[in-house]
């Protein structure tokens, strides 16, 4: 199945009314797209009961990529609010509970930081990530491009292959070593996730202040012929894979949304198991 959605659901404002209040958003979201990326995992570990309240308003088949925590990662700047790495990623894995007992957790998502190069002491942690992590599927994002050079390319596939990872294919610019090529793989028999971040080369690399960098970084809009060569490719992926999940990013400037839904036209994917739409709710 070919699921597409957008990462987050709190900064589409053409999916929802002008009144909407915040936690009713998922709901409404839910009614047009079937997977969504939850970031808010990325900052906090998050409670059980927001995964409860995000699993009871969603439909049945709705699936969930959630962001790991930031200190799973590497990102985390400062003290870890926990006294031990085991205890870290056992309370990350707990907070899961509610999605994965109602079968809609799709995958955790970790992304490393831009610094996360290749070398023998993050192989180990790649690989000690995977291990406490256990059944959990689990896909993995670099962003650093010295995994792809050609010395290191096979190696890094082959590794998460073995590892029981799943690949993920980035959309971006090309802007050095801070970002990666599109690598076309899957390794992973059931799983592929494709994250479609704009090609916003300035944006990229002049990214502004840590206050407005979400406004520059990720402002762009797919324009139809880029969509239509990523048609082809998600028809390749889906013959490759069971399950082949599309997350637009390019949310800076409110595209994101657009583009998915013009994605899901194109490839003329009719899902049938959404939220009702707001006008629906009183139709027979």
């Amino acid at each position: 199945m070919i699921y597409i959605g957008v990462t987050g659901w709190g900064d589409h404002d053409d999916l929802y009314p002008p009144d909407v209040k915040s936690n009713e958003k998922l709901s409404l979201y839910a009614s047009h797209f079937p997977i969504v990326e939850v970031d808010s995992s990325f900052y906090a570990v998050q409670p059980t009961r927001n995964f409860q309240k995000w699993a009871d308003e969603t439909p049945e088949d709705f699936r969930f990529v959630v962001k790991a925590y930031q200190g799973m990662t590497g990102h985390q700047r400062g003290d870890v609010p926990f006294e031990t790495r085991e205890e870290m990623f056992q309370a990350f894995i707990n907070s899961l509970g509610p999605i994965q007992k109602a079968g809609k957790l799709s995958m955790v998502l970790f992304q490393f930081p831009p610094w996360f190069d290749v070398n023998k002491e993050n192989v180990d942690i790649l690989r000690d990530c995977k291990q406490r992590m256990g059944d959990i599927p689990c896909a993995v994002e670099f962003r650093h491009q010295s995994w792809y050079h050609e010395a290191f390319r096979d190696k890094t596939l082959h590794f998460l292959e073995e590892q029981g990872y799943i690949h993920t294919i980035c959309d971006e610019p090309q802007a050095g070593e801070g970002s990666v090529p599109l690598v076309m793989e899957t390794v992973h028999s059931k799983q592929v996730l494709v994250r479609l971040h704009g090609r916003n080369v300035n944006g990229w690399t002049n990214p502004g202040n840590r206050h407005n960098w979400r406004d520059v970084r990720y402002l762009y809009d797919y324009n139809e012929e880029e969509l239509m060569e990523w048609k082809e490719r998600i028809h390749q992926l889906a013959n490759e894979c069971e399950h082949v999940s599309i997350l637009f990013n390019n949310n800076s400037g409110g595209h994101a949304s657009g583009n998915a839904k013009k994605m899901i036209q194109m490839l003329d994917i009719e899902y049938t198991n959404l939220n009702p739409k707001q006008l629906d709710l009183f139709e027979e």
